[in-house]
């Protein structure tokens, strides 16, 4: 790898990643802001001005902005999470200078119309309206704001129907100008790039964003808890979590690999013994999502109301057998797929610029894969087996349900048993 930085006066980052072999590159503004750093009555505007900086600026209109990369053969998108906010673009190498300029323009110079404002507000209520009527996407909100109630680390990214509408341009100009400066922001780019000549074209087009770092967020604290809601579905969504670790923590690796053996896919013990040795399910996997300073540990499953306790009862049993009987084989074969993972992603310009950017964003540096290598190659059975009973010891879990039946308290219940088996 190929990995440079440099940081400006202002506080804004540059890293890139070339890959010579290759004809385009991957680029874009990384902003450590996210929904968590709205303030109470700014729910969802994070994600209403990620879609409005496409929506015009001093120099182009909503259609110039897309039409002036399409033309080129590119695309250009964003997204927002919880920490973070993203706005790429991929070209081909010729046209760098021109991804940079429409990034830098739809940043620093944003009109926020009032009219294209009420238009892309009702895109979003569309967009929330269509996400509570997809249960296997809602359980995670819900799971999120179980995990952490009445904070902004647990509530919906989109925000609600209401607060959405409630936003006028100067709401969503004062969130940019908090938010959006230099020391929280950093522009990555992978592929056919040059450090320098990428470096150059920053200076030039970013020197708006000034000011010292925003405000940190608030701190995040898991409560745990259930939240049962009945629905007239097919099938019973579960959703379960336990307070996990931050991006930053010793155990991180050793967490991964244990949520690998228990969830990671068709050779791990859930899915061998929930779904093809007892068919409870069609879909199961668990997952870890670590933040700044917390995170969160999670299971999904998706099963017929009159199942949904025995598989529970299942889950249950194997995250606890998990944390005594993990063995080497199942460890050796995690650390495989890990490390298979973070080759696989060396291939492709867009995995690779998301990568050095998470990591500027977590670690202030990008980190050498050789580095991260080591971390997984010196996780053990001992450690992946005690990030596992530490994940237990820290408390009661979250779980949120959506589904038929009256069963769905009793499942809850049944999960919550899990805090029980460890005392």
């Amino acid at each position: 790898m190929s990995v440079e930085v440099t940081r400006l006066p202002s506080g804004l980052s540059v890293v890139t990643d070339r890959m010579p072999h290759l004809e385009s590159a991957s680029l874009g503004v990384w902003i450590g802001s996210g929904s968590r750093d709205e303030k109470p009555d700014e729910h969802g505007i994070s994600h209403l001005l990620e879609h409005m900086a496409f929506k015009g600026t001093k120099r182009r209109s909503a259609r110039q902005i897309a039409e002036s990369i399409e033309a080129v053969g590119g695309d250009l998108n964003a997204a927002t999470s919880v920490e973070s906010t993203a706005y790429y673009a991929r070209v081909l190498k010729a046209d760098i200078a021109l991804a940079l300029d429409v990034l830098a323009d739809i940043l620093s110079e944003p009109t926020f119309d009032p009219e294209e404002l009420r238009r892309e507000q009702n895109v979003i209520v569309q967009e929330i309206g269509a996400t509570e009527d997809a249960p296997d996407d809602l359980v995670f909100d819900r799971l999120q704001e179980t995990a952490f109630p009445d904070q902004p680390v647990g509530r919906s990214i989109l925000g609600t129907p209401e607060t959405v509408r409630s936003f006028d341009a100067a709401r969503i100009r004062a969130y940019l100008s908090r938010n959006y400066r230099a020391p929280d922001m950093l522009v990555a780019a992978a592929g056919a790039v040059e450090h320098d000549k990428i470096v150059a074209e920053v200076e030039k087009r970013f020197g708006s964003f000034v000011g010292p770092a925003a405000p940190p967020p608030e701190k995040a604290t898991f409560a745990g808890g259930t939240r049962v809601e009945s629905r007239d579905l097919e099938q019973v969504h579960i959703a379960m979590a336990l307070h996990g670790l931050p991006v930053r923590d010793e155990a991180l690796y050793s967490l991964q690999v244990f949520t690998n053996v228990l969830g990671g896919g068709m050779s791990s013990r859930l899915f061998q013994e929930v779904r093809e040795t007892r068919g409870l399910c069609y879909a199961i996997h668990a997952f870890h999502m670590p933040y700044s300073d917390t995170g969160l540990f999670g299971l999904y499953a998706g099963t017929d109301e009159t199942d949904a306790p025995e598989l529970m009862r299942v889950v249950i049993d194997q995250i606890g057998n998990a944390t005594e009987t993990l063995n080497e084989t199942e460890v050796n074969r995690a650390k495989a797929q890990m490390k298979a993972g973070l080759l696989m992603a060396l291939e492709s310009s867009e995995a690779r610029v998301g990568q050095i950017a998470r990591q500027m964003l977590a670690y202030g540096r990008p980190i050498p894969l050789e580095e991260i290598v080591a971390k997984v190659d010196a996780v053990t059975v001992e450690s992946a087996r005690a990030a596992g009973r530490a994940l237990i010891e820290r408390g009661r879990p979250a779980i949120a349900a959506l589904g038929p039946g009256s069963g769905l308290e009793s499942t809850a219940a049944i999960a919550e048993s899990l805090v029980r088996r460890a005392a």
